[in-house]
């Protein structure tokens, strides 16, 4: 009696053994085939039989399930998911079997992967399918977590979607994850068309300038943490979300650990700024300013901040200030443009109140005159720009000195503006 039973369970262990090898056959076949619904039913059957098999089978089952849900890239995101994870099951078991059978190939497929998502991720995104390029940029972080600047690429492409809690989710794993985006960029300058160029890595570079001759003075050069963007955007969120203390408070866990960084103090007076607390944040952009002043980008901000608090006088002297450092810093032009305007169209309904005595029509010649020179500061300021930048094809810059021209009368100066806008419309567009 105890060898039948004996024999009996011999019996069924090796029915066992045959039906899991069954189902494993049953999805290699139809993989070879293509044949993908198919490949995904015959996972599910063998799926039940996965407690029983031995790592060797278990192994080859888990490569052919990552390939049936796959699909050669036609797997829906959670198909992919799951064959991603799947995937990385594989490596694990073989890692530890000490015995890499399907590792090499697995990491082919995850290669695959990559470059297929690169490609969709980058299309998507060129093409403003903002949605599909965050999922995509998001695949590709989960296919190679060590390339953590898609997960930077998918949080920009969700907050370019205004998907803001999806873009919060991404922004705070990045903050944990201790991101910053800091590398080392390798540049060198075309002697064909003196432009100076970034190469993907240093041996690119070094080819271009030692071998090919192609390119001179290289240098390396890193790139600016990342880390006050992640901040910065992850405060602004909070502050359209209403969680306002939360904003505040994810800046100042970040300046603990970079006090001396302006960029945060930066983000945090754009924050302040949000809420309408203009006077702190005026007394922030002063304290990041005082730390790198001659710094464009800084000035340009606080001339903003000026501006909308209609401090019209600071906000002059800090884009000034922009252009000195930085001349081809086209806004800030137009904003000292706009600051003349705005103040002559603020003459206009005084004039328009007038009536039709000497007394009024005197008055009214005097703001005409009034109204007229702040137009041709407005038109200096464009004109500097123009001088110092000869050969920008700026249409914002150069259409708004067209148009005041206009309202100046000074018609062979608008003639000209605007042949030059002309000749940019009909050509490339502008820069």
């Amino acid at each position: 009696m105890k060898k039948f039973m004996t024999l009996m369970l011999l019996l069924a262990i090796t029915s066992m053994s045959f039906a899991q090898k069954s189902e494993v056959k049953a999805i290699e076949k139809a993989v070879k085939n293509s044949n993908f619904a198919d490949a995904k039913s015959a996972v599910a059957a063998a799926e039940a039989l996965i407690g029983n098999m031995d790592d060797k089978t278990k192994a080859k089952f888990y490569f052919l399930k990552a390939q049936a849900l796959y699909a050669n890239g036609a797997g829906t995101d959670a198909n992919v998911d799951e064959a991603i994870a799947t995937l990385d099951q594989l490596k694990e078991l073989e890692s530890g079997m000490g015995k890499l059978r399907y590792t090499e190939e697995a990491n082919e497929m995850k290669s695959q992967m990559f470059n297929s998502f690169i490609t969709k991720a980058n299309n998507a995104f060129n093409n403003k399918d903002y949605k599909t390029a965050a999922k995509r940029f998001e695949k590709i972080y989960r296919v190679s977590p060590q390339d953590t600047m898609y997960l930077f690429n998918a949080a920009y492409s969700a907050v370019e979607d205004q998907d803001y809690d999806t873009a919060l989710d991404y922004f705070i794993q990045l903050k944990d994850l201790g991101y910053t985006g800091v590398k080392m960029n390798y540049y060198a300058t075309n002697k064909e068309t003196g432009e100076e160029e970034i190469f993907a890595d240093k041996a690119g570079r070094d080819l271009s300038v030692k071998t090919l001759k192609t390119h001179v003075k290289p240098r390396d050069a890193q790139s600016e943490s990342r880390r006050a963007d992640i901040v910065k955007n992850i405060a602004i969120i909070y502050v359209t979300k209403g969680e306002n203390e939360k904003a505040l408070s994810a800046i100042q866990d970040a300046k603990e650990d970079n006090p001396n960084d302006y960029n945060l103090i930066l983000s945090e007076g754009n924050v302040y700024l949000q809420l309408g607390n203009t006077d702190k944040a005026a007394e922030l952009y002063k304290e990041a300013l005082n730390m790198d002043p001659e710094n464009p980008e800084l000035n340009y901000n606080v001339g903003v901040l000026a501006m909308e608090a209609e401090q019209y006088d600071y906000a002059i002297e800090a884009f000034n200030k922009t252009l000195k450092y930085k001349p081809s810093y086209s806004d800030a032009a137009l904003n000292l443009s706009a600051i003349e305007i705005n103040r002559g169209n603020a003459l206009n309904d005084e004039m328009n109140s007038l009536g039709t005595s000497s007394a009024d029509n005197k008055r009214y010649e005097e703001l005409r005159s009034q109204k007229n020179e702040h137009f041709q500061k407005a038109a200096e300021h464009l004109e500097n720009y123009v001088e110092k930048n000869p050969n920008t094809k700026n249409l914002d810059i150069l259409g708004q000195l067209k148009n005041i021209y206009s309202a100046l009368g000074e018609t062979e100066k608008f003639k000209e503006m605007r042949a030059k806008v002309e000749e940019i419309e009909a050509g490339s567009g502008g820069n």
